[in-house]
């Protein structure tokens, strides 16, 4: 594995590769955003976060491993969780946001900031930095904001952008349709205070993130540039996000390391090239050798594994990887088993489905019918007979074998199997 310490090797440059990669969709200024990049000079930039949920998830990576890049590459990261913004949101289409307490807000910057942590260093000429925008909003009053701030915005463009324009028949309030004005605001007193020259976001940011290059501009600073990567969506064009559905989210406690790497292993074959370009560090010539092997032998999967191995090592850490890993393994009887840590156990046997049973455990056949891997209990006689049926990987052959608590893997789970690849757990009821 590649890495990923280290920029990314290859022919290019960083606005080059960044390009190639599919990762830049607007500027600000393109030849000016090549400059800033590539022009020898360590560059400050920043990325925000709002903390809108308790955790980052599938859709931040693209923000995240962006400011990796970039500070890999030599310029300085300004890493900003959204305290005040968090407070307000920024405005959906469908409708307005519901308002969560300031405490609740003020405990989710604390966790994003926690797990925005490993992705960049702290030490160094380039040292990361993290912000709150807490600091310089909170302490700004009514008429200051209105007088330093609004006063700069003209309500025609404002309302031109595309949501707020969503939103003018259902009503949107003045709390939302500030949002772009503190989000401006940010990039000036970023730049007043840190120097900071470069802003980049999603492309559903690119109208709150010209609105901030505009206002610096108005105030009579910079310039400053700004650039938008795309949205990564799934395979039906949706995005990934907190509010569409099945979110997968970096905080281990709400979606697992071995969930985490099994989302990445299932991509879709037509997927998996793009999202290696958007989140790899492996150089552009590693890529392509990598395309090249998937599509000679694509039953083995090979971009998949590299993505997955990659991905949830950068999140979750190498240990989380190899248990991953091994759990897959283990689950379809090419691993052992007994080397899972309990957590990881569960986690894989949740996602293949867990049925919790009372301590009094039936016998196999009826194991495997309160699984739900057999309809009933003449067809689990009729599997295990067969030779198709295993506990714990081990092959069970008698039609009225019951296992007892020595079977049970940490003293309360099994794992049932029916063929290579359907399998199931149980826990035992405490």
């Amino acid at each position: 594995m590649t890495d990923s310490s280290s920029p990314p090797s290859g022919r290019d440059s960083l606005t080059d590769d960044l390009l190639w990669r599919g990762l830049i969709q607007d500027s600000t200024g393109p030849d000016e955003l090549r400059e800033l990049l590539d022009g020898g000079n360590a560059t400050t930039f920043y990325v925000g976060f709002d903390p809108t949920a308790p955790s980052l998830h599938v859709g931040s990576l693209m923000q995240v491993t962006m400011a990796r890049r970039l500070q890999l590459a030599g310029h300085r990261p300004l890493l900003l969780v959204g305290g005040a913004t968090g407070q307000i949101g920024d405005p959906k289409e469908s409708a307005e946001r519901a308002l969560n307490p300031p405490e609740v807000i003020a405990g989710w910057v604390e966790r994003i900031r926690e797990q925005l942590s490993p992705f960049v260093s702290y030490t160094g000429e380039n040292a990361a930095q993290l912000v709150n925008n807490l600091d310089w909003t909170g302490e700004m009053s009514v008429v200051e904001f209105l007088r330093d701030v609004g006063k700069h915005f003209p309500v025609n463009k404002m309302l031109a952008r595309d949501v707020v324009r969503a939103r003018l028949e259902t009503g949107i309030s003045f709390t939302e349709f500030s949002y772009q004005l503190l989000q401006a605001n940010d990039f000036f007193e970023l730049h007043r205070r840190n120097g900071c020259q470069l802003q980049f976001g999603g492309s559903d940011q690119w109208g709150n993130i010209t609105a901030g290059v505009d206002y610096v501009r108005r105030r009579g600073a910079g310039p400053v540039q700004a650039f938008t990567t795309p949205l990564v969506t799934k395979s039906d064009g949706t995005k990934f996000g907190k509010t569409e559905g099945g979110a997968v989210w970096l905080d281990p406690t709400m979606t697992s390391p071995y969930a985490f790497y099994q989302f990445w292993l299932n991509v879709e074959d037509r997927e998996v090239d793009r999202y290696l370009r958007y989140f790899s560090f492996r150089s552009r010539d590693d890529l392509e050798d990598l395309a090249k092997a998937t599509a000679e032998r694509p039953a083995a999967r090979l971009a998949q594994r590299a993505l997955a191995e990659e991905l949830t090592t950068l999140v979750h850490g190498p240990e989380e990887t190899r248990q991953a890993i091994a759990a897959s393994q283990a689950l379809f009887g090419r691993g052992s088993l007994d080397d899972l840590a309990p957590e990881t156990l569960r986690a894989a046997l949740t996602e293949a489905g867990l049925v919790r049973l009372a301590p009094d455990l039936p016998n196999v056949a009826g194991l495997l019918r309160d699984s739900g891997l057999v309809p009933s209990v003449k067809e689990a006689r009729r599997v295990i007979a067969e030779g198709g049926a295993y506990v714990n990987n081990n092959r069970v052959t008698d039609v009225d074998a019951t296992v007892s608590s020595t079977d049970l893997l940490h003293g309360r789970y099994l794992v049932l199997r029916r063929g290579k690849r359907s399998f199931a757990g149980v826990e035992l009821a405490e």
